[in-house]
């Protein structure tokens, strides 16, 4: 199956002259989608909608600021030259770690204000991220973007640059399909969490695991000395999660045969 490119244009229409690209179109749906979810989950984890609502007016903005942020500072060789390109993201340029590390801070930040628990909060809401984050890999497709190096797999994606066609990884759906299917997953263990934080957990496992082998097949890292930035990030998050998780799912079971054997 071969991925034809180029069949949509990055603008989507425009209004008073002012054009409005597919790119930003992907994210907000995705993240309309997200909080149309969340109003579904209402009361999920003692969290209700309206905290959650509160919570996205400073998360949204802050969480695609961090996300340029992040992407222009580890392509600062290229921004260093062209300062003026550092706020026009129309064409792409948001690195997702950067988004959920802004969002984490903005979370956790609005918690300690409003004295409610971080983690239950996140249980709430990840699920809806990788969703979103499966809607908005859309936009690198319309863009020409995010994809891999060539292959002659039979999933494959053309594309044509500078009068050379060249067949490539669509990277952009590996992570699409993947974080779809984390969205499934998390949906599932959701309605049954044994503990607190488990699902946002399981989120950065799943994503952190999925992310790394992609990484690898993408020709647009972002780069430090060499090293894909986003492949050792991973790592390190899948050692340390992976280790808390099982941590907490053991100290979850001790606790529930001391329960039953005080019966």
């Amino acid at each position: 199956m071969v991925i034809k490119t180029g069949i949509i244009p990055p603008i989507a229409f425009e209004i008073g002259g002012i054009p409005i690209y597919w790119y930003a179109i992907l994210i907000v749906l995705g993240m309309a989608i997200a909080l149309i979810l969340c109003k579904i989950y209402d009361g999920r984890f003692g969290i209700k909608f309206e905290d959650i609502i509160d919570l996205a007016i400073f998360v949204l903005p802050i969480s695609i600021i961090c996300a340029r942020i992040y992407y222009v500072i580890f392509s600062w060789d290229y921004y260093s030259s062209n300062l003026q390109d550092i706020i026009k993201i129309k064409d792409g340029g948001l690195a997702i770690y950067g988004g959920l590390i802004g969002g984490v801070i903005t979370i956790i930040t609005y918690c300690r204000i409003k004295k409610k628990n971080a983690l239950n909060i996140t249980d709430y809401i990840v699920p809806t991220v990788a969703l979103a984050q499966s809607i908005g890999r859309w936009g690198n497709y319309i863009n020409i973007e995010a994809y891999g190096y060539e292959t002659s797999f039979p999933l494959k994606m053309e594309i044509t640059k500078t009068g050379v066609t060249k067949y490539v990884h669509p990277t952009f759906l590996y992570e699409s399909i993947c974080t779809l299917i984390i969205f499934i997953i998390l949906s599932i263990f959701s309605k049954k969490r044994k503990f607190t934080g488990e699902i946002t957990y399981m989120y950065i496992i799943c994503y952190s695991l999925i992310r790394f082998f992609i990484e690898g097949l993408r020709t647009d890292s972002l780069m430090l000395f060499n090293v894909r930035i986003s492949q050792i990030l991973s790592l390190v998050l899948f050692i340390v999660f992976t280790g808390i998780l099982i941590y907490k799912l053991n100290k979850t079971k001790q606790m529930s045969k001391n329960v039953e054997s005080s019966r």
